[in-house]
Parts: structure tokens; C-alpha cells; sequence
């Protein structure tokens, strides 16, 4: 089994928050998860919201935790509210079904998971998909 390792979270992180200045985008804040759910990384640009964090957490957990990027979560919440009610109740609110919360494979297999928040939720996306990829791991924020 492969895991995330620290510096590889720290360098997803910051090539985010890069990503997101090289865009001119809003102020980020992003938070990079192992596969069990544990912050590892957790980085706030100056200027970001201070309900940033728990915003990019919950996309980043909520993928994790039904192993569906965020994006999906939200195309299907759509279809199914009273499922996903009952979600953020067994979840306690911790899971926000919107873009900005992709997966992070190895090997296709998930080693964690990197919530943004700061931007528009696509855009949020955008700067996790290339952080990631800039590791030379593998993003999923596809819609299954």
C-alpha cells in the first residue's frame, strides 16, 4: 500500500497556492488529507477566509470518505438530496459536495485526497488537479 508522504503534501500544497497567484485567483486555502483522512498539510494564502479551512477540508473529506471526487458528490447530491441529507448528518456537516475536493491516486490506488477553497468552486479544482499532477501523482476529479 503507498502512502502520502509529508513532503509530497507539502509540495501538493504549495503548487497549489502557486497555481492559484500564477491565475490571479482569490486568496487559497488548501488542505492535502492521507488516505485515512489526517491532515497532513494544511496551507492558507494571506488574505484567505477564515472559513476556508473547514471548506477545503470537507471537500477533501467527503471525497475521501465515499471515495468520489467532490465534483461527483455534487452532480449527484443533485439527484439524490435526501440521501445526501442523510450523509451530512452521519458525516456531522463535514462533508461540502462541490468541486474543489479531488482524490489523489497512486498506481490508481487513493493515497489521500486535497480540498481547495478560496475561488470559484472550478477554480478551486483547477489548482488542486495541476498541484497534484505537478508531484507526478495522479488527480481524479472525474465524474463516474
Amino acid at each position: 500500500m503507498s502512502s502520502l508522504s509529508l513532503a509530497v503534501s507539502d509540495r501538493i500544497a504549495e503548487a497549489c497556492l502557486s497555481e492559484g497567484v500564477a491565475r490571479g485567483f482569490a486568496p487559497l486555502t488548501v488542505v492535502v488529507l492521507d488516505a485515512g483522512g489526517h491532515v497532513k498539510t494544511a496551507k492558507r494564502s494571506d488574505g484567505s477566509g477564515i472559513l476556508r479551512f473547514e471548506i477545503a477540508l470537507g471537500k477533501a473529506w467527503g471525497a475521501l470518505g465515499m471515495g468520489l471526487p467532490s465534483r461527483a458528490l455534487a452532480e449527484r447530491a443533485a439527484s439524490a438530496p435526501v440521501f445526501f441529507g442523510a450523509l451530512a448528518a452521519a458525516s456531522s456537516g463535514r462533508m461540502i459536495p462541490v468541486p474543489g475536493g479531488v482524490l489523489v491516486r497512486q498506481d490508481g490506488e487513493i493515497v489521500g485526497a486535497v480540498g481547495v477553497s478560496g475561488d470559484t468552486s472550478d477554480n478551486d479544482e483547477t489548482c488542486a488537479v495541476a498541484a497534484i499532477a505537478a508531484t507526478g501523482l495522479e488527480p481524479d476529479c472525474r465524474v463516474r
